[in-house]
């Protein structure tokens, strides 16, 4: 059974700590250790602000299960989701993801899925300030296209 760790806040992301802690959490027999972080983009300068708003109890509930399904599909020893909400400009970290795994391939794939399950399946709503005005953003056509692949794998390989 993988340690799950998932949470969602304001404050910065402090990546050591989180790196550290996934190998903490993971016993010598992890060979692989992954991780993504996220940061805002300024879209060609663009965006001068994004703010996640959420509602933690619910969030924080998706993350944890995005986090068990990673550990039903692949044999991970940890899985770790850190997420900040609130205001965040341009190049702050927004997200880490991180698994530990036996093998390398296992942790990659992992950390791939929960980003891409983030995208779609976490409840956060966030809105850009950018030159024409506050606007909130809505899922892409590839946010979408990259969950569906992951649901197509699993049915192909069952």
């Amino acid at each position: 059974m993988a340690l799950i760790a998932a949470r969602a806040g304001a404050g910065p992301l402090d990546i050591g700590a989180e790196c550290a802690a996934l190998a903490a959490a993971a016993p010598l027999a992890a060979g692989g250790l992954a991780f993504f972080v996220g940061r805002a983009r300024d879209e060609g300068g663009r965006v001068r602000a994004m703010t996640l708003e959420h509602y933690p109890a619910m969030t924080e509930r998706a993350l944890r299960a995005i986090c068990a399904e990673a550990a039903r599909r692949w044999p991970l020893f940890a899985v770790r989701i850190s997420h900040r909400t609130g205001r965040l400009l341009p190049g702050e970290m927004i997200v880490f993801v991180g698994a530990s795994a036996a093998h390398r391939g296992e942790a990659f794939a992992a950390c791939r899925f929960v980003a891409d399950y983030l995208k779609t399946r976490a409840p956060f709503w966030k809105k850009e300030e950018t030159d024409r005005g506050i606007q909130w953003v809505r899922q892409t056509a590839a946010d979408n296209a990259a969950a569906a692949e992951w649901e197509n794998k699993e049915k192909a390989e069952n």
